[in-house]
């Protein structure tokens, strides 16, 4: 079984350069300081017609925490219902209970919604109060997979959590290690986890095509933007994984 990489893309360009890179799925995201929002409907949409690797919206209301109230929690069920009508091949979700555990039945219903869609639970997960009882509880729900960093900050810093994870999963739902992943940490993270899929952000900032900048307003107005080289350095690595 190939591994497989999926890459975040903050913007409609990104999207065009995973798919030229060679990437293997795409997480669409808005608002990159905020870990990454639900993006518009223009930019699904245009986002689907840029590209035909596989695309997961992120279905997340707004930054902070994954306690959602009712009205955020109806804004996600339109915004599920919304990538599938655009033709969407998945979303990225995560919620929450107020005592650290998985929101089932929440999450549950979204998974219905969603169908034929995949779900991947985001990294809502590191924040559990209980990891082993939080993944029985997202295979309960339908998700095809979990994003995470093993609880830590970083993929590397919670490989060995990652590993129990994917032990534990026993191929009933896809383990995959996200944050901090790059070529010169995926293969250490691959033996150490024995996970299947990376999900890498592979980001740089851009620089603002203005000409004119206010002196008054002292704003940094760079971009994210995916790095093809980062991207193409990690295929590089899973090729030689692979063969």
């Amino acid at each position: 079984m190939a591994i497989i990489l999926e890459v975040i893309a903050f913007d409609i360009e990104s999207c065009m350069l995973a798919e030229s890179a060679g990437a293997d799925r795409i997480e669409l995201c808005a608002n990159p300081h905020e870990g990454g929002t639900t993006p518009s409907k223009g930019m699904m949409h245009l986002a689907r017609q840029k590209t035909n690797l596989p695309l997961f919206p992120i279905i997340r209301p707004r930054g902070g925490d994954f306690l959602y109230s009712e009205d955020e929690y109806e804004s996600m069920k339109h915004d599920v219902l919304l990538a599938r009508e655009i033709g969407c091949d998945g979303v990225v979700l995560g919620l929450l209970l107020p005592d650290g555990s998985i929101d089932e039945e929440r999450t549950s219903k979204l998974v219905n919604i969603a169908y034929p869609m995949d779900v991947t639970f985001h990294r809502a997960f590191d924040r559990v109060k209980n990891p082993e009882e939080a993944l029985e509880a997202v295979i309960e729900t339908g998700c095809t997979r979990i994003l995470t960093s093993g609880l830590h900050p970083t993929a590397m810093e919670g490989k060995a959590m990652i590993r129990k994870l994917v032990e534990m999963a026993n191929e009933r739902i896809i383990i995959m290690p996200g944050s901090g992943i790059r070529a010169a940490n995926l293969e250490a993270l691959y033996l150490e986890t024995l996970a299947r899929e990376f999900h890498s952000s592979a980001r740089r900032n851009i620089e603002s095509n203005m000409q004119y900048h206010s002196p008054t307003m002292h704003e940094n107005q760079t971009s994210t933007q995916l790095d093809t080289a980062e991207v193409n350095r990690m295929l590089e690595v899973i090729r030689g994984i692979n063969n």
